[in-house]
């Protein structure tokens, strides 16, 4: 029998045991079980790997996209462009590769949407999964600025500098943050949404809530809205495909 799963923290909720569950019942795929590694530290990786038979992969999500990096032998081109991991094969010979299926997801859920005039992006938050999405809208040629909390290297904007015009100018707006999550649903980016309008695209990498706050005040604004979903659904079948196990 093989074996896959997700590495994370508070993975309860998760989506792909579900996703893999069903997907496995689907096709009638019954020599392979996903199950959650949900580890308080990074440094409990390795444990996992030794007393877990047949253990042919994982997803990896939040919080150790990046932390995860030290313990995987070998990395996948786009994965050490991007700097976090989300899908890990474990070869014959027990190595651990390191890939980045994020960004396929990410990439070919927004494709459908663009217009001409999306030029211009802003991406909420700097986690793993902000990487992906940056290394996405660049292979698309989109001009990116990452927003933050707070002033570091590389970040273009802190949230209390945003203003209307630097709204009106960045017709991608992409919320990596889990700030909305269930149950915070109420919970909402800071940004000055009265600047939004049907030229904007407002995607939030969160699923759960289908809406979340962020998107429903972006679709009263008449912005196109799209949440996580479609992504982790293309990110995971890239995943299935890396492991090779049908």
């Amino acid at each position: 029998m093989h074996k896959l799963g997700l590495i994370g923290k508070n993975i309860s909720y998760s989506f792909s045991r579900a996703y893999f569950k069903n997907k496995f019942e689907k096709e009638q795929i019954t020599n392979v079980t996903y199950e959650n590694f949900d580890i308080e530290n990074i440094e409990l990786f390795p444990s996992i790997i030794k007393n877990t038979e047949g253990i042919k992969g994982f997803n990896v999500t939040i919080p150790y996209k990046e932390v995860i990096i030290p313990f995987i032998d070998k990395l996948d081109e786009t994965a050490k462009k991007i700097g976090a991991v989300n899908t890990i094969k474990v070869t014959q010979n027990n190595q651990l590769i390191g890939y980045n299926t994020d960004c396929h997801g990410f990439k070919q859920s927004l494709k459908p949407l663009l217009k001409p005039h999306h030029k211009k992006a802003l991406i909420l938050g700097t986690g793993g999964a902000s990487k992906a999405v940056a290394f996405s809208l660049k292979e698309l040629n989109i001009h990116y600025d990452f927003v933050s909390r707070t002033s570091k290297n590389g970040i273009g904007f802190t949230y209390n500098v945003l203003t209307d015009k630097i709204i009106k100018e960045h017709q991608i707006i992409i919320n990596c943050t889990p700030i909305g999550t269930f149950p915070n649903v109420d919970a909402c980016p800071d940004i000055p949404f009265g600047a939004i309008n049907s030229e904007h695209i407002l995607y939030d990498l969160i699923y759960n809530p289908e809406e979340t706050t962020f998107l429903k005040i972006g679709k009263n604004h008449g912005a196109t809205i799209l949440n996580g979903l479609k992504m982790l659904e293309l990110q995971a079948e890239e995943a299935w495909s890396i492991w090779d196990l049908s």
